[in-house]
């Protein structure tokens, strides 16, 4: 008979899920990495406290998202999730995952089942890795996949031009930019941005003919999530979160529709390649945009 059960995420199952996306994230990391990039290094204490974190932030919103499977013969501990959203109009899957051992045993179909039966035919959302089996479900779930790519590097300075026109976002801004949130992928992020403003740097357009937005992690030294309502204001955006930089930079999440960030990125001397794909149903390519990979 088989021990694990796929249920209701709780609030106590959170630490043991945590050790499991630690361990099944490296791994995963491990095996993508490139000969050229650092050595992948183990999520931080600081990284497991945040994740803990978001997650307790999406059962607290959307609890009937969020699923877990457990091992009873692991003393219940979580060794699989998925963990999705809906957002007005819209769903993401914000994380998900199966241990690797537990892997091809249908435990990843089961909880992927359960969180589209919650999406209840939303269009949707999320970043999928380029795993065999986890892209073959999300096909056959009517998603497409749209290939990804990614730039990293360290800036050359010499490159960084003089942006006219952005300031610091405030608590204000949240509602003009969740109706260009809504004009781009179809709905808004709703509470998801104030999560985001307490914890990162908002920077907008101060024209709000030519809206835009972009979130910018000094921790992690890149953008995390940027739209706007025309390529230039993008660009405008993406070379403000450069700018802010130090050292190694990420931009990711590129989809062909954004090649305005590929031009970017090339003139800040940043190297180019692919990484997974943005995974779509329902909904055009979103642009200009760069997605989040935890609130898409």
């Amino acid at each position: 008979m088989d021990s694990v059960q796929v249920r209701p995420a709780r609030e106590e199952d959170l630490p043991s899920a945590e050790r499991a996306s630690a361990v099944l994230f490296f791994e995963a990391d491990q095996s993508s990495r490139r000969v050229s990039e650092p050595e992948v290094q183990p999520r931080s204490e600081s990284g497991s406290k945040q994740w803990i974190e978001r997650m307790r932030f999406y059962l607290e919103t959307d609890p009937a998202g969020c699923w877990v499977a457990v091992d009873a013969g692991e003393d219940n501990g979580v060794i699989g999730f998925a963990i999705s959203q809906n957002r007005g109009r819209v769903w993401y899957l914000a994380t998900y995952g199966v241990l690797t051992r537990y892997q091809g045993r249908g435990i990843g179909r089961r909880l992927m089942d359960a969180a589209l039966a919650h999406a209840d035919g939303r269009p949707g959302l999320f970043s999928s890795s380029v795993h065999p089996g986890a892209t073959r479900r999300y096909r056959r779930a009517g998603f497409l996949l749209h290939p990804q790519m990614r730039m990293v590097g360290t800036v050359d300075r010499s490159t960084l031009p003089v942006v006219k026109g952005l300031r610091e976002g405030r608590p204000e801004d949240l509602d003009w930019m969740d109706r260009l949130d809504g004009r781009i992928r179809g709905a808004g992020h709703g509470p998801d941005h104030a999560y985001m403003l307490d914890r990162l740097r908002l920077v907008v357009s101060e024209d709000l003919r030519r809206p835009g937005y972009a979130y910018v992690d000094d921790e992690e030294n890149r953008a995390v999530l940027l739209a706007a309502a025309e390529p230039r204001t993008a660009q405008d955006l993406l070379w403000e979160a450069l700018a802010a930089s130090r050292g190694d930079t990420l931009v990711n999440c590129i989809t062909t529709a954004n090649h305005w960030a590929v031009d970017v990125g090339l003139a800040a001397r940043l190297d180019i390649g692919q990484e997974g794909y943005l995974a779509l149903r329902g909904m055009p390519e979103p642009a200009p945009y760069l997605a989040s990979g935890h609130f898409l």
